[in-house]
């Protein structure tokens, strides 16, 4: 079963996600901030990581160079309110594997995540 771990600040975004992806037949690990994330991922590495930019302690984009450099297999999917042409060129220049906007497509996300783990 692939683990996938969802990175918001939203509880909203969080508990949709983790009832969609657990619905999809997941396991979901979430986590508020990026420094939780991070703790989570050198504990329990997920094969792919949903992740917001905008966080308080730790934002996306560390949070994103982090993975890449310590687990450079781990797919890395950017869901970020911030849609300007510099952000998408920034989280995928960090290695971001996709960049999707807010508001998303849920059915777009299923989409993403079952591609890039298949």
């Amino acid at each position: 079963m692939n683990k996938i771990l969802i990175v918001d600040d939203e509880p909203n975004i969080l508990l949709s996600l983790e009832f969609l992806f657990k619905k999809e037949g997941y396991q979901v690990l979430i986590a508020r901030d990026g420094e939780e994330a991070m703790q989570l991922i050198e504990n329990q590495v997920p094969e792919l990581i949903i992740l917001d930019i905008m966080m308080p302690k730790v934002d996306g984009y560390e949070v994103c160079a982090y993975v890449k450099k310590n687990y450079p297999k781990t797919q890395v999917i950017f869901l970020s309110a911030k849609s300007k042409e510099k952000d998408l060129q920034k989280g995928l220049a960090l290695g971001a594997d996709r960049y999707l906007t807010k508001p998303f497509s849920t059915k777009e996300i299923v989409a993403e995540v079952k591609n890039l783990l298949n």
